[in-house]
């Protein structure tokens, strides 16, 4: 008897800290809503529409830029609830504010919004949220919901368990492009993909708090690339209110939370150091402010020259010309060289990883296909005018590429593209950019830029 009792107080407390455990966690249950695709025909979507993403956008091509993102991508994913999807993560080199997720894992962070957090904590919070699309099958939902309205009886027939994704996405006309059924969605599910996003960053030992700092800090911005986000991303009524009402019935922060890390500051101090993305993307906010003046046309480049030295390489260019970015990437400009944020007069450099065969190996005249397949892709009014004549750059077997683009100053810009093939496999290219009425006034500039350049 006396044991039985000296047992009571155990229980108690046992049934008490049960108890307390329950109220700290009330979080709000999320499901996915109905749908007609199974989550293996998620990943086929999703890989599908991917391939069509990445034809259409610029991809990073730093390795350590990316390794770092899919690793904090992953480290959340691991923690999302549901299926487990094979998730992939990748940073599309946009100056906008703005992320995406495709079906089945396919996860893009705009470079963008990498730089405009101030913490791991904050980047951590927008990635987590379109975890929480993928993981509550957004996408694929509002597809399911277009096909029935198409093909009301196609469920009785079991269509789908038959018909390739391929098939179905090309009925509905549904793509990359034309992203409706895909990337928009509702206010609702925004709120449930926050609520989701909330309770990845909180079981994954963040302070969910971050999400809601990062949605302050972008939602102050009144002009420019935070609208972008807001408007792939609709607002929510109260949007930040729900998601702190999420954080208290999580039960607050985690214990020894965590918010940011050296890494994440690395990263951004790497994307800082890189030039301004090559393409001309339609947000019009990735590349260098405009600093044409307003005489016109820029002055003629002057015969003094100032030093670039990076952890790469050293080159001397015309001490009138402004310098944007550092590391192993930057553009070389001068005052009035950019036009409409895109660069009309000046020199970019910066490397590019090519994707090696099977035997790990790969040629200068590949890499350099590569190249400009790549540039081409993200510049529909681009054309080859001369390609792959050979030259040499400090010493080492080059490739000059000769293009014509469409020019933000107006008419027709001559783009001269030279590559070299690094023994680290790194690709470095070099782009002269000038109307093309005017580049005979600076070919002699870009062609001592390149008589500079001494690689480390």
């Amino acid at each position: 008897m006396r044991s039985k009792t000296a047992r009571t107080p155990m229980i108690v407390a046992l049934i008490l800290a049960l108890v307390v455990a329950a109220y700290a966690d009330s979080r709000t249950q999320l499901k996915p809503g109905w749908n007609l695709f199974s989550p293996q025909q998620d990943v086929e979507m999703g890989r599908e529409v991917s391939k069509q993403a990445e034809s259409q956008l610029s991809i990073l091509n730093d390795r350590q830029a990316t390794a770092y993102i899919d690793s904090l991508g992953r480290s959340l994913a691991a923690h999302a609830p549901g299926e487990k999807y094979p998730y992939q993560f990748k940073i599309v080199n946009d100056k906008a504010i703005n992320a995406f997720a495709l079906p089945g894992g396919f996860v893009y962070i705009n470079r963008g919004a990498i730089e405009a957090a101030d913490n791991e904590g904050q980047i951590a919070g927008v990635m987590a949220h379109e975890i929480g699309h993928v993981v509550l099958r957004h996408g694929t939902n509002q597809t399911s919901k277009a096909y029935i309205a198409q093909a009301p009886l196609a469920i009785l027939g079991g269509v789908l368990g038959s018909n390739s994704v391929g098939s179905v996405l090309a009925q509905l006309g549904v793509g990359f492009a034309t992203n409706s059924l895909l990337l928009k969605y509702s206010r609702d599910a925004e709120r449930q993909a926050d609520l989701m996003g909330t309770q990845i960053l909180h079981d994954s030992g963040y302070d969910p708090r971050a999400m809601v700092d990062f949605f302050e800090k972008i939602q102050a911005e009144s002009k420019g690339r935070a609208s972008e986000f807001f408007s792939d991303h609709p607002n929510p009524e109260n949007r930040i209110g729900y998601v702190q009402q999420e954080i208290v019935k999580l039960g607050g922060a985690p214990q020894s939370a965590r918010n940011d890390s050296p890494g994440f500051h690395d990263l951004k101090s790497r994307l800082t150091g890189m030039a301004a993305p090559t393409t001309r993307s339609a947000s019009g906010s990735n590349r260098p402010s405009d600093t044409r003046n307003g005489n016109g046309r820029p002055s003629a480049p002057s015969s003094r020259t100032a030093v670039y030295s990076g952890q790469d390489m050293q080159l001397k260019y015309p001490d009138n010309w402004r310098q944007y970015g550092e590391g192993s990437a930057l553009t070389l400009a001068p005052d009035g060289g950019i036009v409409n944020n895109s660069l009309a007069y000046g020199m970019m450099v910066s490397p590019f990883e090519p994707h090696y065969d099977r035997s790990g190996q790969i040629s200068l005249e590949e890499a350099t296909d590569q190249l400009i397949d790549n540039m081409r892709r993200s510049n529909p009014n681009m054309r080859i005018t001369r390609s792959h004549e050979s030259i040499r750059v400090n010493g080492q077997s080059a490739l000059s590429t000769e293009l014509s683009n469409e020019s933000p100053a107006g008419g027709r810009e001559t783009d001269w593209v030279v590559t070299v093939l690094r023994p680290d496999g790194t690709l470095y290219y070099f782009v002269g950019v000038a109307p093309s009425n005017e580049f005979s006034r600076y070919n002699t500039t870009f062609e001592d830029i390149l008589d500079s350049v001494r690689f480390r």
